[in-house]
Order: structure tokens, then C-alpha cells, then sequence
């Protein structure tokens, strides 16, 4: 239980025990509950999203549609801290710099963000907000449950199946301790906690993992691998596509619990 203690202290700013001491073995170990870190954010995520969003307009109480929206956005960064915005940012300013490999991984290494970071980010919580406006229905504590379950599975693909980029670094832990098998574990109960919720469960599960291929791919032809903070934008772009699959599953599927 330590390394997932360890790990929703790293990834949240959940400290249920509060670590001090972090060894590699307990942090590279961490991996494997890192979706189910993610199922305790969408826990929280979801059970706020059904109060505000079917509870209370039961009773008659219905809360500003846009401030509601706004709150559904901004609750993931302030859970989490802002460390997958942090990553992406410091991504984007590498990738785009039109740079070589060495001071691409110097720009996303500097804790300045650039003009690129900013932007994008911007943008991302721009599509976050229109994904969540539009699916401001019964599916909204579905998606937004499941949401860091399978952004968090996507992390532990990238951070399994593709060479880290530097010959250092805080997420080199978790590459030693990464292989298929773990793969493998949490893949199978990352499954079952997102299966049951049917088939756009199924189709963002399926859209959040065509992506975290294209682009990781994409990341590892420019820099020759990843590193955290690809990871981290990894996270929050999957968070991305997981709330537009099911924006889409429900002109698909209809509206509902499906």
C-alpha cells in the first residue's frame, strides 16, 4: 500500500499518509496504481458532478450553467496541482521550438514557460470547457469518473511500452519498474472499472489509446523518447480526448447511461 500512497501523493494533493521519504524502489513501483489513483480523482470528480448536476436540480436547485462548467475545468488542475498542466506545457514549448533534440530537452527541462506553453494550455482548457458544456447531462459524472481512470492507463502505456529520453531523470523510476507484465495488470483493472459503464466507455477507452500511439509516437521520432513531461501531457490531452469521446457517444449511443 505504500507505493499507492506514494503514488496519489505524487500524481494529487491527496495525502491520506504522508510520505517523506520516497525510495526509487516504492516510486517505481507507484505505476501500477496509478490508474487507480486516477479511479479516486473520478470518485471525487464524479460523486461532485452528480450532486451539482442531477441531485440538486431534483430539488428544484439548478446552478449557473457556464460557472458550473468553469468549476468542472478548474477542479481536475486544483486536485492534481497542476503537475500533467505543467508537463504539457513544458512539452509544448520543446516540441514546437523548432529547436535540435538536445535544446528541446533543455527548453521543456527550464521551469520558465514559454509563449507556446501558454497558448496551448489556454486552448486545451478552451476545448476541456466546450467538452464539458456540451455534456452537461446525465453522462457528466460517467465521463468525468472515468475520465482520469483512462488518462492515467494511457500514462502507464507511454510510460511502458516507449524509451525514456534522457539518460536521467525523475521519470527514468518509473521505467525500471514499468515492464508488460504491469502493463498487462492494469490494463485488466483499469478495464473493469471503465467497462461496465458500456460502450462509450469502450469507444473513449479505444479514442484515448489511438491517440497516446500517434503521439507518442510522434514525440519519440522528434526527441528519441519520452519523459515526464511528455508523460504529463500524455495525461491531460487523453483527459481531453476521453471528454470529447463522450461528447460524440452521445449523438452515437443517445443520452443517458449507456
Amino acid at each position: 500500500m505504500q507505493a499507492f500512497f506514494i503514488g496519489l501523493q505524487f500524481l494529487t494533493r491527496i495525502n491520506i499518509v504522508k510520505q517523506t521519504v520516497w525510495t526509487e524502489d516504492d516510486f517505481g513501483k507507484s505505476v501500477r496504481y496509478f490508474p487507480l489513483v486516477g479511479a479516486v480523482l473520478g470518485s471525487i470528480y464524479g460523486g461532485v458532478a452528480w450532486i451539482m448536476c442531477c441531485l440538486l436540480p431534483s430539488y428544484g436547485i439548478f446552478l449557473p450553467h457556464h460557472l458550473t462548467c468553469v468549476f468542472f475545468v478548474a477542479l481536475p488542475v486544483l486536485l492534481t496541482g497542476g503537475i500533467h498542466c505543467d508537463g504539457f506545457m513544458d512539452t509544448v514549448d520543446g516540441i514546437f521550438s523548432g529547436r535540435d533534440r538536445e535544446r528541446m530537452l533543455e527548453i521543456m527541462k527550464d521551469s520558465c514557460t514559454g509563449a507556446f506553453g501558454v497558448v496551448a494550455f489556454v486552448l486545451l482548457m478552451m476545448f476541456q470547457y466546450g467538452a464539458v458544456s456540451d455534456l452537461l447531462t446525465d453522462n457528466l459524472p460517467i465521463a468525468l469518473f472515468v475520465m482520469p481512470i483512462i488518462a492515467r492507463m494511457m500514462m502507464v502505456l507511454a510510460i511502458s511500452l516507449y524509451p525514456y529520453a534522457r539518460p536521467e531523470g525523475m521519470g527514468k523510476a518509473f521505467t525500471r519498474y514499468a515492464d508488460r507484465k504491469t502493463l498487462f495488470f492494469v490494463f485488466l483493472y483499469g478495464l473493469l472499472l471503465v467497462l461496465p459503464w458500456g460502450m462509450i466507455g469502450a469507444l473513449a477507452t479505444i479514442c484515448a489509446l489511438l491517440f497516446t500511439f500517434f503521439f507518442c509516437n510522434y514525440v519519440t521520432r522528434i526527441l528519441g523518447g519520452l519523459t515526464g513531461d511528455v508523460y504529463g501531457a500524455v495525461t491531460t490531452l487523453c483527459e481531453l480526448v476521453v471528454m470529447i469521446a463522450f461528447v460524440f457517444g452521445n449523438y452515437l449511443f443517445g443520452r443517458g447511461i449507456i
